[in-house]
């Protein structure tokens, strides 16, 4: 790229704070992202007042989450300064983390949850090393049966079989020249069977702390197994750890992956992860005909309705839904949190996410399922 192209350095920030009001819902075209710079040029700006009427201005943030768009305008331009909350206050966005960990975002609060048994609001970023242990036998049966039942889709492209819906026309042509133009046998062709893709989403909040390892690995070792894998973390921020455990090594996919993630063992904002995921267009398109594993507690901390909204929008993209849960230690479990209860009926499965062995049997057995 020609120096003339490259973006200048001082407009980096603006269109970086852009980038975060999409990445929490905010409908911004490329054209308001030229107004906005072009005002901010007009002003000066002299203050960072000016900048925030600018975007007020060209941005067009709704009337409805003036709050929010305020709330993000001071975590980006201010920093440390923007983040003395009242006690009790509710911080209302979820940030998202893809290229890197964001070591410019200042922490929302000091607290963490170091004993992991319960679930938090408040958001602590904290660094995570994962030690290095041997495969274990679920993984194995992952990587060794994946390629066979794994979910598969019809796809578009027809192959040659004895029976089927079409009618293969060539090969009938062909043959009935080899028979003096008579027609002995129509050839049949169906489609051809597809792997279908797989959206697998983590908890990784301190409730989930003892199981996030043993999750992150299993994630790998189904990226490895089946190529059309995407892969998230949330507890209080939504981050894509996709192209990290693509590498091909666990030790180096899984230090990438933690080198990404910043919300490790903190708070629980299931909710308002899921709608931040819904709304970057290019993410929710990843659920669309997709399996969809949610691993988690349900340990909600925020509005169960927000989570409710949000996996009946999911279900409705997806061909399947399974929430895994370590608290469903039995086959006759029955949801007793108020989270787990508001999703039940948009989910096509509700079962143990406890083990890895228990992980690995559901995944495998949704080959042979239908969406409900």
């Amino acid at each position: 790229m020609s120096d003339d192209l490259r973006l200048p350095r001082a407009a980096q920030i603006f269109v970086s704070f852009v980038a975060l009001l999409r990445a929490n819902g905010f409908l911004v075209a490329p054209e308001q992202t030229t107004s906005f710079l072009a005002a901010i040029e007009l002003l000066g700006p002299r203050s960072l007042e000016h900048i925030r009427q600018a975007g007020l201005a060209t941005l067009a943030p709704p009337p409805g989450r003036r709050a929010t768009y305020d709330r993000l305008f001071d975590i980006h331009f201010r920093g440390t300064e923007a983040i003395e909350q009242a006690e009790g206050e509710d911080e209302e966005t979820v940030r998202l983390q893809e290229e890197g960990r964001g070591e410019d975002e200042p922490p929302l609060a000091d607290e963490a949850n170091e004993s992991g048994l319960a679930a938090a609001r408040a958001e602590a970023l904290v660094e995570r090393r994962f030690a290095q242990t041997p495969t274990s036998d679920p993984l194995r049966r992952l990587s060794r049966e994946a390629a066979k039942r794994l979910p598969r889709r019809r796809g578009h492209r027809r192959r040659r079989a004895r029976s089927g819906p079409f009618a293969d026309l060539r090969r009938t042509l062909r043959e009935s020249v080899r028979n003096d133009g008579e027609v002995l046998r129509l050839g049949r062709m169906r489609r051809r069977r597809r792997p279908r893709k797989i959206l697998l989403l983590i908890d990784v909040s301190g409730s989930m702390k003892a199981r996030t390892e043993e999750n992150m690995r299993l994630a790998h070792a189904l990226m490895q197994a089946a190529g059309n894998v995407e892969v998230f973390t949330f507890g209080t921020r939504l981050t894509r750890v996709t192209r990290a455990l693509r590498l091909k090594r666990r030790e180096q996919a899984l230090n990438a992956a933690a080198f990404l993630v910043s919300d490790w063992d903190g708070g629980t904002r299931i909710g308002d992860a899921l709608q931040a995921f819904l709304a970057v267009p290019r993410f929710g398109g990843y659920a669309r005909g997709a399996t969809v594993v949610i691993v988690s507690d349900g340990l909600e901390r925020g509005d169960p309705a927000t989570l409710r909204d949000a996996v009946a929008k999911l279900s409705r993209r997806a061909w399947r839904v399974s929430w895994l849960t370590p608290l469903a230690t039995s086959p006759g479990f029955r949801p007793q949190t108020e989270a787990l209860i508001a999703i039940q009926r948009f989910v096509d499965d509700l079962v143990d996410g406890g083990s890895s062995a228990a992980v690995v049997a559901h995944l495998l057995s949704l080959g042979t399922r239908r969406a409900a």
